[in-house]
This record gives C-alpha cells, sequence and structure tokens, in this order.
C-alpha cells in the first residue's frame, strides 16, 4: 500500500489516480474531509491528518509500503517561510516516528541553489531535512506550473495584455503541467527500493516555453491576438499582495529575480535524470478559459 500525503491537490491526486490504474491500494491522506468523495471514487482508502499534527501523520502512513509528501504554499499566511518550515519539521517527524523506508518528495527547481531565491530556497531546507531520515528519499523536482498562468488570464482576455513578471519575454524556462507530475511520480514509487539515501530527478514539460509563447497560444485559444508585457519591476510588490501575504510576495519576488538572472531556476548541470511530461502549452492553458 502507498500513501499519498496530500491527496486532494493537483499532484496528489494525479499520482493516486495513476497508482490506482495500476492496480495499487492507495491511502490518500487529507486534511479536510469533504475533499474525500472523488479519491473514495477511484478506490482510495482515506484517512484524515493535519500536516502540522505529527503524531496523527505517522499514524496514517506507519504501514505504507511508500510515502508521498508534498510541502502545501500558505500564501495567505502572515508568515508564509515559517509556516513552511513548520511543515517540514512536521513531515519529517511524522517519517522518522512512522520509520518509513521510502518517501517521495515533490520538491521545487532551483532548490540546488546556495544563495537565498526565495521559494526554492525552502524548498532547499527541505530537501536538507528529508537527508537526514533513515530512508531510501526520492526528490522530484518539479519545473514551474503552467497552471500558474490561469490567475492572470482575466487580464489577459479583458485587455490583450499578459502580464508577466518575466523579463526578457522571450527567455524560454522550464515549466510543467501539474497532472503530468502524478504519472511521473507513480512510475517512480512502483520502482523498487535502490538501498538509502537521496536520489534526484527532475520533472519538466515537453518543450520549454517563454512568456511571448503562452500569450501566442492564448491568442491560439481565443482567436484573437495577445502580447507579453513585463510589469515593471516596482510594481511586483503590490502586484503580487493584491492576491498573498507580504511575506509570500517577499518569497515570489527572489524567485521572479532569479528567474530572470537566467538559468538559476533550472536543472542542476550534473543531472542526469530527468523525467518529461507530455501535456503541451496549449492543452494545459485551454482548461484554464472560462466557459464560452
Amino acid at each position: 500500500m502507498l500513501a499519498i500525503v496530500g491527496a486532494a491537490g493537483k499532484v496528489g491526486y494525479s499520482t493516486s489516480l495513476a497508482l490506482r490504474k495500476a492496480g495499487v491500494p492507495v491511502r490518500a491522506i487529507l486534511r479536510d474531509p469533504a475533499k474525500a468523495e472523488r479519491l473514495s471514487k477511484i478506490g482510495c482508502e482515506i484517512a484524515i491528518a493535519d500536516l502540522l499534527d505529527a503524531e496523527a501523520l505517522a499514524r496514517s502512513i506507519a504501514d505504507a509500503d511508500a510515502v508521498q509528501i508534498i510541502l502545501p504554499v500558505s500564501p495567505q499566511a502572515k508568515d508564509t517561510a515559517d509556516e513552511m518550515l513548520r511543515a517540514i519539521e512536521s513531515l519529517a517527524g511524522a517519517l522518522e516516528q512512522a520509520r518509513t523506508k521510502r518517501v517521495l518528495a515533490i520538491s521545487d527547481y532551483g532548490a540546488h541553489v546556495a544563495d537565498d531565491i526565495g521559494m526554492p530556497s525552502i524548498f532547499r531546507i527541505f530537501e536538507d531535512r528529508l537527508g537526514r531520515l533513515d530512508s531510501h528519499t526520492l526528490l522530484l523536482r518539479s519545473a514551474e506550473h503552467m497552471e500558474g498562468w490561469g490567475r492572470v488570464i482575466p487580464t489577459a482576455i479583458a485587455s490583450g495584455i499578459l502580464p508577466t513578471f518575466h523579463d526578457p519575454v522571450g527567455r524560454k524556462f522550464p515549466t510543467i503541467s501539474a497532472p503530468d507530475l502524478g504519472p511521473i511520480a507513480a512510475g517512480l514509487l512502483l520502482q523498487p527500493a535502490t538501498g538509502k539515501g537521496l536520489e534526484v530527478i527532475h520533472a519538466e514539460g515537453p518543450g520549454r516555453y517563454s512568456a511571448s509563447d503562452v500569450a501566442e497560444a492564448l491568442g491560439q485559444l481565443l482567436g484573437r491576438t495577445v502580447s507579453a508585457q513585463t510589469v515593471p519591476r516596482p510594481q511586483w510588490q503590490e502586484s503580487f499582495e493584491r492576491i498573498m501575504s507580504v511575506s509570500a510576495a517577499g518569497l515570489l519576488i527572489k524567485v521572479y529575480d532569479a528567474h530572470n538572472k537566467g538559468g538559476l531556476i533550472d536543472i542542476e548541470q550534473t543531472a542526469s535524470n530527468i523525467r518529461f511530461g507530455t501535456t503541451g502549452l496549449i492543452d494545459a492553458l485551454r482548461p484554464l478559459l472560462p466557459p464560452q
């Protein structure tokens, strides 16, 4: 039996679905019982545990052959970094209590960078903490999710301008459709264990895209011209604070500063294990458009 912590999210659900299609028993671990129905429908066993309750988490994963974990981001938290750090310690503590032998953790492109680059640096701490576990730990680093463009699509529809924090707008960067991570993770979980220690795998989509590529794809879907336009750097803080806390905004500003330096948020130069999703940009964006 495999346990999926955070199974109600896009990645957790897609992993659970891929495993169930392969005939593997899955325990879906959720914080909110209201989100259990669709997981029950695909045959998952349901367990309820809060991410910050290490003892409850440990009980829910105690007899699992392997566990997938994901570190959630709390964009509305007063101190997003602190909440994520507390979640890291709770997750690691639960895995230690349960003596889990095999763990797959969803991490982030750029987690190998030693400089403070915001969100990936939190995932660097996450990876370091998991490295202290007495287990075989798979670190599945994910590129930026294509679905993240959903929050600015209404602006693009209304104005014909796709606002972006990528500069220049023509620079291509790694990205992936979030549901593609599930089958990749499931395939890794189904492989035989190779002992103890850390193993790093990178995951991105079938191609790399720029903000201009996103605008062009939206234009194709909408049947009219859409242009990408970089939000001026002095306006970033205010722009982010419209939808998230000051703390979360600060983390994202560092992320985009790192993106715009070029090459910082990417695979490690020595990386040899890279998995590719199958969903192209236009297919990932299509479901994000409002119904016609």
